[in-house]
This record gives structure tokens, C-alpha cells and sequence, in this order.
């Protein structure tokens, strides 16, 4: 993407931003589902957070 730190307005950055969007290829798809590196837990007592 550009480089818009030295970009005050941010109007301006904004419009810079989205133009390099639009120039930018396109992103690959995915290769495996989203998450799915993520550690995974078997069971957790109620009011134990999973993550």
C-alpha cells in the first residue's frame, strides 16, 4: 500500500489509500480455512475463557 504517514489530511489519505487499493493485484485465496492454525481445547469448565 502507499506510504501515507507523511499525509496530514486525512481526507487525502484516505483517497491515496484506496487509489493504491485499487492499483494493488488481487489477493490469492486461501489456501486453508481461516482459524484453522489457531491452538484448539477439548473442554473447558463453564466460565473458563477458551482462548
Amino acid at each position: 500500500m502507499a506510504d501515507t504517514t507523511k499525509v496530514e489530511d486525512k481526507i487525502e489519505r484516505k483517497e491515496l489509500k484506496r487509489a493504491a487499493r485499487k492499483k494493488a493485484a488481487p489477493k490469492a485465496k486461501r489456501t486453508e480455512p481461516r482459524g484453522s492454525k489457531k491452538k484448539k481445547i477439548k473442554k473447558a469448565a463453564r466460565g473458563v475463557s477458551k482462548r
